[in-house]
């Protein structure tokens, strides 16, 4: 687990495959002597849709939890870079609000402030922007929402805000009077100071009373603008008790990221600001959280801005009444390789209050409690004997298993973690009780809390359903095994066997910090390869079961990241273009390097010819048909700037779909059936950014495709089920999500079935009304069953099981059930889809293995837990007959 995950994210997807095709980088006119116009598309309304979610479970750093003060399970989280959420206390998960932001405003995606209104409970705001350097061309924008964020109107700011910049983890910087909630503060970055509405916010002036705009730069020598930009105010807060009801509040603290001059505070209103006096320096206050029964407000230092470093910190306790500042750090400073963050007060019981060390991230994060304001403090865990730890605590993390991250770390590290970059931190302030903290990959929470107190151990869980936080970097769907294998920024990637389950674990062995590509043999789609980012490497690996298991790769000399991969049509060979190096080819094992295509060029294979693959850089399309050893140039004249994606149609050798281009130049979508020697542009499709294929709608022949795309002047996710002739927009205003230019495709074995890429909401699959999956009929007719336990451990097995069709009919559609005798839990499955209950168990057929022809066989395998004994399921069903056994 590595401190710098999400950064890598956003840095890389910002400044590589983001920031260049929306910052009006602009590629060449793509007209060639090779390339023809073709006549206009027509375009139709969109199909009815359906949209979701393919399950991860947060994947991404939650920066801010909102609970609202007098509506008791009102809870809000906001994301750096993948909108914000609500809390649905009946499903214990969150709902998105800001899957309506557009294209042309992906930067909205980014929250770094979060309000939610305490004297009217349906009203929320939220800060939007994600970077303050030319990564975003847009400026910042503050949303308001009248009913809890289903619906949201906009105010755009004449500035950026940074939702994804350093210290985005302080605050919050969006704040409610408690008392007049038309007037509202929020603290901004880059030098903009402080603004107040008083309209809720409909309308925004500065402050010009507050005249100290925040000087500190994480690294002023940064020539790109993101480690050298200003933090600003980091934060407001109210001392409610100096207002009434319809009145404004007159006590107001604001943070500002100045080591020397951290908080100010107002005592008429927000009209004057003024230093306050006696303060600490040498810090930046993270957070400011008022204790207005106690009188004391609590403020969290550190050396840094964080979210992901700080190396000392302190914790300070001030008196509103007597202005008297006591030093109640947990740890002395000295002892401290951290900087306090995460802060919150028990407003059940307000001397109880709590604080992260955010940035510890050797061996663990450390969050400590108090229940006398601070006097004394307690640990979540201590040594007894180095390396040994006591924990208060036990990790639960079965709902989203790979949370372990497949490691086994040694003492004192332990896996889970605790957490990382633990900068939100809240008490549910009417229940004492729940807790939930934000990581750099999870909410976690506990409904336990005052177990602490008594010295009782207490259970930690992810708290994070529904919020998925994932920056999708490609995306495959093989013709069998399972439907969806991802790769994906800062967590690697999964194989999803179920959409609807989280799986048990992320790509390992190894396990990149960032997939960039991954493909399957189209023939053999057992074979698959995946490259990615490791530091020291290996970035390159092979499965030969479906992704289910990988075996590392060995590099070409000078390989620094993943690059684009591809595996030929049967598996048999592999071109990698990685970066830092040229483009190389190989069966699996050594490399060698490929000559005629330049570094640095995205690979992709034929379909259909296993020695046959492709390339594209700067305008130019190249080809081999030697197995990758050397390519020639082919058509020349398409975009040799911004987005650049291709692929290759199955089924049919040669013909090849190309998207991209940027705005201020030639963009579009492009189609060569010559193996790209010539490319005809569609016309009538402005922007392309994408393309995909899918099963071919009933009656049809071509399959299906899929874009993210500009058509008939609307930006959004088209389909096409005559070979591009005509288009179907299929998403709808409330389903944008921003940026979805990284990867598209299709489900070969679903017609209608699509999965977008989106840039920090994970990954969406939409299904259609039109023909929508069915369950199967149960089947009837003789069975037998194998059943192998193929390898056990302690506490743990995989098992194989091969179903055969013993009757003189074909299947379609099985459903296989059995009873453990010992209480068994199934786990992971692949080539079907589990379901348990209690010693109950069925294993349902996935799509592409459905049918079983008259003596044929459909295998599936998985893993499991047992105690005590494992022994093997004595009877089998199908469709209520008894099959034998093997």
């Amino acid at each position: 687990m590595r401190s710098t995950r999400h950064l890598l994210a956003g840095l890389a997807l910002a400044a590589g495959l983001l920031a260049s095709p929306l910052t009006g980088a602009a590629p060449a006119t793509a007209a060639s002597t090779e390339a023809t116009e073709a006549t206009p598309t027509e375009t139709t309304a969109a199909s009815s849709y359906t949209w979701k979610n393919v399950r991860v479970d947060g994947g991404g750093f939650v920066p801010g939890i909102v609970f609202n003060r007098t509506e008791k399970n009102l809870v809000y989280a906001r994301t750096d870079i993948g909108g914000a959420y609500r809390w649905n206390q009946t499903t214990a998960s969150w709902t998105p609000l800001l899957d309506s932001v557009d294209w042309d405003h992906w930067g909205h995606t980014g929250v770094v402030g979060l309000a939610s209104d305490s004297v009217d409970p349906d009203k929320v705001y939220a800060a939007v922007g994600t970077y303050t350097n030319d990564w975003d061309p847009g400026n910042g924008a503050v949303l308001r929402s009248a009913d809890r964020g289903a619906t949201w109107q906009r105010t755009d700011l004449p500035f950026k805000l940074g939702g994804n910049m350093p210290g985005r983890g302080m605050g919050e910087r969006l704040a409610v009077d408690p008392n007049r909630n038309g007037v509202l503060y929020l603290g901004t970055p880059s030098g903009n100071g402080l603004w107040r509405s008083t309209d809720s916010g409909v309308t925004w002036s500065k402050v010009t009373s507050f005249t100290n705009p925040g000087d500190h730069q994480q690294d002023p020598t940064d020539t790109s603008g993101y480690n050298s930009d200003e933090q600003g105010i980091v934060w407001v807060t109210f001392d409610e008790s100096t207002g009434t009801a319809g009145s404004a509040t007159r006590t107001i603290y604001a943070g500002v990221g100045d080591k020397g001059n951290a908080v100010y505070r107002s005592t008429d209103a927000g009209a004057t600001w003024t230093r306050l006096p006696g303060q600490p320096t040498g810090y930046l206050a993270h957070k400011g959280v008022l204790d207005a029964e106690n009188g004391y407000l609590y403020l969290a230092y550190s050396d840094t801005a964080g979210p992901y470093d700080g190396g000392k910190g302190q914790v300070w306790r001030y008196a509103t009444a007597t202005g008297t500042w006591t030093n109640i750090s947990p740890v002395a400073e000295a002892d401290t390789h951290y900087g306090f963050s995460g802060l919150t007060v028990d407003r059940q019981n307000p001397g109880t209050v709590m604080v992260s060390g955010y940035s510890s991230w050797y061996p663990d994060t450390q969050i400590f409690r108090s229940t006398d304001s601070g006097g004394s403090w307690t640990r979540a865990w201590d040594y007894t004997s180095y390396p040994t730890r006591a924990n208060r605590y036990t990790m639960d993390v079965s709902s989203v298993p790979w949370l372990t991250w497949g490691g086994n770390p040694a003492p004192p590290e332990q896996t889970p973690k605790l957490g990382w970059m633990t900068e939100a931190l809240e008490i549910d302030p009417f229940d004492s009780n729940r807790m939930m903290y934000g990581t750099g990959a999870t909410i976690y929470g506990t409904q336990e809390l005052t177990r602490w107190d008594a010295g009782t151990n207490f259970t930690i869980r992810p708290m994070v359903k529904g919020l998925e936080e994932t920056a999708v970097l490609d995306l495959a769907s093989p013709p069998s095994g399972a439907p969806l294998i991802s790769a994906l920024g800062d967590i690697g990637g999964f194989r999803h066997t179920d959409l609807t389950a989280v799986p048990s674990m992320m790509f390992t062995g190894p396990n990149f910090t960032s997939t960039t590509s991954v493909d399957f043999a189209e023939t053999k789609p057992d074979t698959v390869v995946r490259a990615g980012h490791l530091d020291g490497g290996p970035r390159v690996a092979f499965s030969t079961d479906n992704g289910a298991n990988w075996r590392a790769g060995q590099e070409p000399s000078g390989v620094t990241g993943g690059g684009t991969v591809a595996v030929s049509a049967d598996g048999g060979r592999y071109v990698w273009s990685p970066e830092g190096t040229g483009v190389h080819t190989g069966t699996g094992g050594a490399w060698t390097a490929s000559t005629g295509i330049p570094a640095g060029a995205t690979v992709e294979s034929d379909r259909v010819d296993p020695k046959t693959f492709y390339g594209f850089k700067d305008g130019t399309f190249y080809a081999s048909t030697d197995g990758g050893a050397t390519f020639t140039a082919r058509a020349t004249g398409l975009p040799a700037k911004g987005n650049a994606r291709f692929k290759a149609l199955p089924g049919a050798k040669g013909d090849i779909w190309f998207a991209g281009g940027a705005p201020d130049s030639t963009y579009g979508l492009w189609h060569s059936t010559d193996g790209g020697a010539t490319f005809t542009r569609l016309g009538g499709v402005e922007q392309a950014d994408t393309i995909g294929f899918g099963k071919a709608a009933p009656g049809a022949t071509y399959p299906t495709l899929y874009t993210s795309a500009k058509i008939g002047g609307v930006r959004g996710i088209f389909r096409s089920t005559d070979a591009g002739a005509s288009w179907a927009r299929i998403n709808d205003d409330a389903h944008q999500w921003g940026w979805t230019g990284g990867a598209i495709t299709g489900d070969p074995r679903v017609y209608g079935r699509v999965y977008v890429s989106t840039n920090g909401r994970g990954i969406i699959y939409g299904d259609t009304t039109e023909t929508g999956p069915v369950d199967p009929p149960a089947p009837t007719g003789a069975c037998k069953v194998t059943y192998k336990v193929t390898n056990q451990w302690q506490g743990g097995f995989q098992a194989d099981v091969t179903l055969t069709n013993t009757s003189a009919t074909a299947r379609t559609g099985w459903k296989l059930g059995w009873e453990y005798p010992a209480g068994q839990r199934v786990g992971q499955m692949w080539n079907a889809t589990p379901t348990q209950t209690g010693t109950a168990v069925t294993a349902q057929n996935v799509g592409w293995n459905g049918t079983v022809a008259a003596g044929a066989s459909a295998s599936f395998g998985f893993t499991g837990t047992w105690t005590g004994t494992n022994p093997v399921p004595t009877a089998f069903s199908l469709g209520g007959t008894t099959c034998s056994v093997a």
